[in-house]
């Protein structure tokens, strides 16, 4: 395992590797790795010669209100982790090398960030769309991989790379969930047990609006409404069915739609989403 603190050295050793004719797959993480990160880890390694992680809590993406101090930072153990699933190089960081005191350059990324945790988390995507900039600069990867989970990011990312012309694909990989449904996330750490069996009612609502779907509701606020119903267990942030690439809310199911949620529980605000295409009669049951 190869571990690069600093831009230039992570974007040598990969400008050697294509010199050799080899491909580079990327997975960003803020570490706090689990099964989801590990599944796009040997989805990387497996469809590509090398594969690189990077292991950076971006705190351009927090606001002050927010859990950047105390978001988990497992640097060993996941590096640990990264070696099992095949990755062979991470990039690590820190937020001096990657800020210059006078740092002032973002990235915007109009309509697909609008809404949903744009809505609730303005500085969010902001944050998001620089750093995903600064890593792609850094680890020049043939394909990167996100996670369903982060649908909106996944369609910010996508919009920029299509946008600016960045010589990388993006590869998206469904939702890893635990085996009572509850989708992974670094976040579910905070939970303790009562808030952990509460925050079920989001991957059960999800799924109970995915059946109505597919026995046929078309209307995206009967649909919207049986999940607000079911999250009564929650304060919810929002439960928005948007079209699946443009994220822009849609009144009726016509096109392949993101049904997408998040909730807001005493130790951790918590996102889900399923992904439905009525061309298909079915969605993806993530």
């Amino acid at each position: 395992m190869i571990i690069f603190d600093n831009a230039a050295d992570m974007r040598a050793w990969c400008r050697e590797q294509h010199r050799a004719g080899k491909t580079i797959g990327f997975v960003p993480t803020m570490g706090a790795l689990h099964e989801g990160h590990l599944s796009l880890m040997r989805a990387a390694a497996g469809g590509n010669d090398l594969a690189v992680a990077s292991i950076f809590v971006n705190p351009t993406q927090f606001a002050p209100h927010e859990d950047f101090n105390k978001y988990p930072r497992t640097f060993d153990q996941d590096v640990a982790m990264c070696a099992s699933a095949g990755v062979v190089a991470v990039y690590a960081p820190t937020a001096r090398t990657m800020y210059a005191e006078d740092y002032s350059t973002f990235v915007t990324v109009g309509g697909v960030s609008e809404g949903l945790c744009g809505g609730s988390r303005p500085h969010f995507f902001r944050g998001v769309a620089a750093v995903v900039t600064k890593l792609f600069n850094a680890v020049e990867a043939d394909h990167a991989y996100f996670g369903q989970k982060d649908a909106q990011q996944c369609a910010v990312i996508k919009r920029m790379v299509r946008d600016l012309d960045m010589a990388v694909q993006i590869v998206e990989m469904p939702i890893v969930r635990e085996a009572d449904g509850l989708a992974m996330s670094s976040r579910n750490r905070y939970l303790n047990a009562e808030e952990r069996a509460r925050a079920l009612c989001l991957s059960r609502s999800l799924f109970a609006a995915l059946d109505l779907m597919e026995r046929g509701e078309r209307d995206a606020e009967t649909v919207k409404s049986a999940v607000r119903e079911g999250m009564r267990e929650v304060k919810i942030d929002y439960v928005e069915l948007v079209d699946a690439e443009t994220m822009r809310p849609v009144e009726r199911v016509e096109r392949p739609v993101l049904l997408a949620v998040a909730a807001l529980l005493e130790s951790a605000r918590l996102i889900d989403n399923i992904k439905f295409n009525p061309a298909g009669h079915g969605g993806s049951q993530q």
